[in-house]
């Protein structure tokens, strides 16, 4: 298939410049002011809009077993609700229960997601630790095209990490070349806060946020940020919600450290006050971890990705119904935490980071899609419009309004956290692996028309890493 964009801007993260862009086979192959449209090409009239590389989610859960249910959303209707938002690939997890074998569960995975009808990889979580998971690491680094591993610092007596699991789990990716990734919690304190609090009578969703306050999300990431540093391995910190997450990772990185922070578009712009919500299926509706919090840590982090301290913008996308969410009706703590978004996080970043100055163009590229690609070393194939690149591009109409809400959004979920939320620019037309799959207001995709991508180890920042660590190499005194 052969589709020629004309007329537009091509925006990627370090310039924007006036170019047609002509993708044939599922790639790029010219750029340039007025191409020859090919014989039998498809045409999308750019005029007046913005051609952009596909968004990149770099955390979503599709069809996730979690909290005694499974997601609501898998990855065909999870893959289809991204392109129609402009995003067009998605880092999903594969996470092993305790004692599952890696290899299995990853398995599992990749079979649920070969229904994607755009592109998809893994990070791998790590749940547990011996010398099996050890092995399995490396086989999923040399032979599957996985290059992070996730630990989830929460979640007592279920996926949580120690210590310990840390430690050997950080080890063993510094030795692959790959990137350990963390939610970072504090799971001990959490526990004892969750059961304090309904032990006082406290059963709602407002005890939710109570439960897990900024401390003990800025204590974990901390404690991981050290661990890391002592190590001398990279760290990305999923799902910042918080000042004191993101004074962890200013501080480190002041210091020299590779440490990289992702924050939620929903961290951004909703705040702790829908947990008070008089109406129960809203107010748990809201509920993840870690929750949203006040309006002073919503600034604080609109900050850190305006100086560059976060990188990256995800959704966590991960769907409950009312239904499910009832499960915790009686008790906040069942209430399976989670909520989506993966089809609106580019256009409400749009409208309130570059349509307020917070962001420009450029920027806005690439919090959503180059700096995931770089980090997770899939650049320039991924990230960019430009030739050789897989030909997954947006094209964005800045003057383009909508109204979100779930009575209209893609997303299989029967509740959307920016309901009513007025945004003024969208994607026009999604295009992946070279196929028009969102035009005109509407989907044209195919089961399965997605494909697992490969990521190799040793992204750029491992060499400057592995100089640091030579010329610290301890030396030992000859006496």
């Amino acid at each position: 298939m052969t589709v020629l964009i004309k007329g537009g801007a091509v925006v990627n993260a370090d310039r924007t410049f006036n170019a047609d862009v002509l993708c044939d086979d599922g790639k790029i192959v010219a750029i340039g002011e007025e191409l020859d449209t090919p014989q039998g090409a498809q045409v999308v009239d750019a005029g007046g809009q913005y051609v952009m590389p596909g968004g990149i989610d770099p955390h979503t859960h599709m069809q996730l077993p979690f909290m005694g249910t499974v997601t609501t959303e898998d990855f065909e209707s999870g893959t289809a609700a991204a392109v129609a938002g402009g995003t067009t690939m998605i880092i999903d997890f594969a996470i092993p229960n305790p004692q599952q074998n890696v290899m299995e569960a990853y398995r599992q995975w990749r079979d649920w997601a070969e229904k994607s009808v755009a592109d998809y990889t893994f990070h791998v979580a790590i749940t547990w630790w011996d010398d099996s998971v050890h092995e399995d690491m490396g086989t999923l680094v040399r032979e599957n095209g996985v290059n992070s591993f996730k630990h989830f610092m929460a979640y007592k007596g279920a996926i949580m990490a120690d210590d310990e699991v840390l430690v050997n789990s950080f080890s063993r990716a510094l030795e692959l070349g790959a990137i350990p990734t963390v939610h970072a919690e504090n799971g001990e304190l959490v526990f004892r806060l969750q059961n304090a609090l309904f032990e006082a009578g406290m059963l709602g969703p407002e005890a939710h946020p109570l439960s897990r306050p900024p401390e003990c999300e800025g204590e974990a990431a901390n404690r991981a940020i050290r661990i890391a540093e002592v190590l001398k391995v990279p760290l990305y910190i999923v799902h910042n919600s918080c000042r004191q997450s993101l004074e962890a990772i200013t501080r480190a990185r002041n210091e020299g450290q590779r440490v990289f922070g992702e924050v939620l578009a929903g961290h951004l712009l909703v705040d702790d006050s829908v947990y008070r919500h008089p109406d129960f299926e809203v107010a748990a509706a809201h509920v993840m971890s870690p929750p949203f919090r006040s309006k002073e840590h919503q600034d604080a982090l609109w900050r850190g990705l305006q100086s560059g301290n976060l990188q990256t913008t995800a959704t966590d996308h991960c769907c409950f119904c009312a239904d499910q969410k009832a499960m915790g009706k009686d008790d906040f703590r069942l209430i399976p935490n989670g909520t989506a978004g993966v089809e609106n996080r580019m256009e409400v970043l749009w409208h309130h980071g570059v349509g307020t100055g917070r962001l420009t163009m450029n920027e806005f590229v690439a919090v959503t899609s180059s700096n995931a690609a770089k980090i997770f070393n899939v650049y320039p194939r991924k990230g960019s419009v430009s030739v050789g690149a897989d030909a997954d591009i947006v094209v964005w109409d800045p003057e383009a309004t909508k109204t979100i809400s779930a009575k209209t959004h893609h997303q299989k979920v029967d509740y959307n956290i920016f309901e009513g939320m007025e945004v003024k620019g969208c994607a026009s037309h999604t295009i992946s692996r070279g196929k028009v799959v969102w035009a005109g207001g509407k989907l044209d995709v195919e089961r399965g028309a997605g494909r697992y991508v490969d990521r190799p180890p040793y992204a750029d920042y491992y060499g400057a890493l592995q100089i640091q660590a030579e010329r610290a190499k301890p030396v030992p005194v000859e006496r």
